[in-house]
């Protein structure tokens, strides 16, 4: 970081923030504190304007070409799981999912969205190619309820959805501001893909109805339809992905997942 630290000057103090990529970074002088990344999307500007995320401060283009940007660090915390049960999570998701503005931006950005035959034939490719997996009963009833469901699960109102919600990238700060970090993973398609998992992993079966008036929508068949249609993909995914890797404790995390979607889909005859 040594062009990074050449920009803010001799006063700052830049170290690593975490995180799987290794291009996020906190920089410190004693006046200031700031959150740099490295080629972050241009998307971010839009997300900022918004107040979706913490407040985008400048960014600055290096001699080798990366693009470094800096946002407003606020001291908080991420959500915990009984957190992200508050009416907060709803109506900041549902803001994201009726803007016009950030739908315009990545369309610009990536020029597609999330097409369910597509994902089915993805999903499938994928499963065939891991020879792990090719004998569960459990994973062949999963794909063939993608393939039955295929056309009873198309929506036309395609909106941003996040893609990655879980509890720690919702930033509370000790201001009361809600956020929603780290959007790499950001993809155009139904927001039942957003709305489902925050649903299946934190909110108890009983509230679900009150969970959706707090978003703006009421729980219906159609819905809850859609809904575990993109979680079993997800759930799919993410077992023949850690089963691929030896990770035996994961993938038996995903494969009792994907059985409580079967067995719901069956209850509540989706």
């Amino acid at each position: 970081m040594t062009a990074v630290e050449h920009i803010l000057g001799k006063d700052w103090t830049v170290l690593p923030a975490g995180g799987s990529t290794g291009t996020a970074y906190y920089a410190q002088s004693q006046q200031k504190q700031l959150f740099l990344k490295r080629n972050s999307s241009p998307f971010l500007a839009v997300l900022s304007a918004q107040g979706i995320v913490p407040k985008l401060v400048w960014t600055k283009r290096l001699e080798n070409g990366d693009v470094v940007t800096a946002q407003q660090w606020l001291d908080g915390k991420a959500l915990n799981v009984e957190e992200m049960q508050h009416p907060k999570v709803a109506k900041l998701l549902s803001k994201i999912h009726q803007s016009s503005e950030l739908l315009d931006m990545l369309l610009r950005i990536e020029q597609t969205t999330v097409k369910l035959d597509q994902t089915l034939v993805r999903v499938k490719q994928f499963v065939k190619g891991s020879k792990l997996s090719r004998n569960s009963l459990i994973l062949y009833k999963a794909i063939q309820y993608l393939e039955t469901r295929l056309l009873d699960v198309y929506h036309d109102k395609q909106v941003v959805c996040h893609c990655d919600l879980n509890h720690h990238n919702w930033m509370l700060s000790n201001s009361g501001e809600l956020f929603l970090i780290d959007w790499d993973n950001a993809r155009v398609g139904d927001p039942a893909m957003d709305i489902g998992r925050i649903l299946q992993s934190y909110i108890p079966k009983q509230d679900w109805d009150q969970w959706l008036g707090h978003y703006g929508v009421e729980n219906t068949h159609y819905l809850m339809k859609r809904m575990h249609w993109h979680l079993l993909v997800d759930e799919i995914i993410g077992y023949v992905w850690t089963l691929n890797r030896r990770q035996d404790k994961e993938a038996d995390y995903h494969l009792k997942e994907l059985q409580q979607l079967l067995t719901q889909i069956n209850a509540w005859n989706l």
